[in-house]
Order: structure tokens, then C-alpha cells, then sequence
């Protein structure tokens, strides 16, 4: 299956179903977005994470997808996704084919994350915000979907039992709510006939 054909079926899928959202009953949870950005190189699909600097306030020197907290002059949480998505990484917000939403997640840190997967350049040709991105990382799809990176641990988190996922990319370990987003958007990769496994 060709890159773009399996953008297009990722995009029929998603658009198909409407994404999961989060009920924590007793918690009062602000509003995020994220865009997982895949791109092509090479007739090779990738997903692409940045790793935040360590000098922040919250989820220093961990992997994420660009994203962060609605702001009141974002009319939608893909404004959000988009907007943030052009502060960190200097990607044109219109040059951003939209493919659809993940489920939400809600982090410990008490957002409800509502995730879109989105096409971005394949160029590479990226100015990041140094206040916001320490490293970017490209991972071909067929890393990410190798089981060997995957550990699974299970721990209480926000008052329930949950399974934490960790991928480790050679020495680049994704874990948290992007683990958790990362897994979900996989599930759905191997969803489409004919695609990568």
C-alpha cells in the first residue's frame, strides 16, 4: 500500500467513528490538543515527537506530540493543535492535512487531551521554538510498530488501575499521554487492510 493510500484509508477510518471522550467524574479537567504529525519521506510513512527542554514547568525533557492548553481566541481544539503545532515546529498551520481525532486522554497533570492525527511536510525543513523543543525526533511507522519497543506496566493513575506504555526507540523512551496517544493511533494503523504491520 502506498504512503498516500494509507493516509487516505487512516482518514476514512477516523472520520468513520467518533472519538472517545473522557468522563472523570469529581475531576475538573482544562482542555489540550495535540496533532500527531506523520509525514512521508522516501515513499516512507514517520511519525514525528519532540522532546521538551528540560528547563520547563511540567513534563520536562519527556517525548511529545506539538500541542498544549486552548486558548480563549481558539474557536476549536484542532485550532489549538494547529496553532501550537506552528509555534513549536514554524509548520504552516495550512499546509496541515487534518486526517481526524484519536480518543481523548487525560493526563495526570489534569488536561483532557484531544488528539488529531495531521500531514505535515515531509521536507523537514523545520524551525522549532527553542522555549518549547529541545530535540525532534523522526521515527519511521515501521519502528513504532515493531512489538520489541513496547513495555507495558500497570500502575494507579488518577484513581484508577491503567496501563502505562513505554516505547523505546533506541535510546529515545516515549511514555506518558503521548505513549498513550501514540498507541491508540497504532491500533488504528493496523487496522487497514493491506497496510504496515
Amino acid at each position: 500500500m502506498s504512503v498516500d493510500a494509507l493516509f487516505q484509508t487512516l482518514e476514512s477510518r477516523l472520520s468513520s467513528r467518533p472519538a472517545r471522550e473522557v468522563h472523570l467524574p469529581g475531576w475538573a479537567l482544562r482542555e489540550a490538543s495535540v496533532l500527531v504529525p506523520v509525514f512521508e519521506r522516501d515513499g516512507v510513512p514517520h511519525v514525528l515527537f519532540t522532546r521538551r527542554p528540560t528547563t520547563l514547568r511540567t513534563h520536562a525533557d519527556q517525548y511529545s506530540f506539538p500541542g498544549g492548553g486552548r486558548d480563549p481566541e481558539d474557536a476549536t481544539p484542532l485550532h489549538t493543535a494547529l496553532r501550537e503545532t506552528e509555534e513549536e515546529l514554524g509548520i504552516d498551520r495550512r499546509g496541515v492535512r487534518v486526517l481526524g481525532m484519536l480518543d481523548e486522554v487525560p493526563t495526570i497533570s489534569q488536561y483532557r487531551v484531544r488528539p488529531f492525527v495531521g500531514v505535515i511536510p515531509g521536507d523537514g525543513k523545520y524551525r522549532p521554538s527553542p522555549e518549547e523543543v529541545a530535540f525532534i525526533l523522526e521515527v519511521p511507522l515501521s519502528g513504532l510498530l515493531d512489538p520489541s519497543i513496547l513495555r507495558v506496566e500497570r500502575k494507579e493513575i488518577l484513581g484508577a488501575e491503567r496501563d502505562l506504555y513505554f516505547y523505546t526507540y533506541g535510546t529515545h523512551v516515549i511514555w506518558g499521554a503521548t505513549a498513550r496517544i501514540l498507541r491508540d493511533f497504532l491500533n488504528h494503523v493496523t487496522q487497514v487492510p493491506g497496510g504496515l504491520r
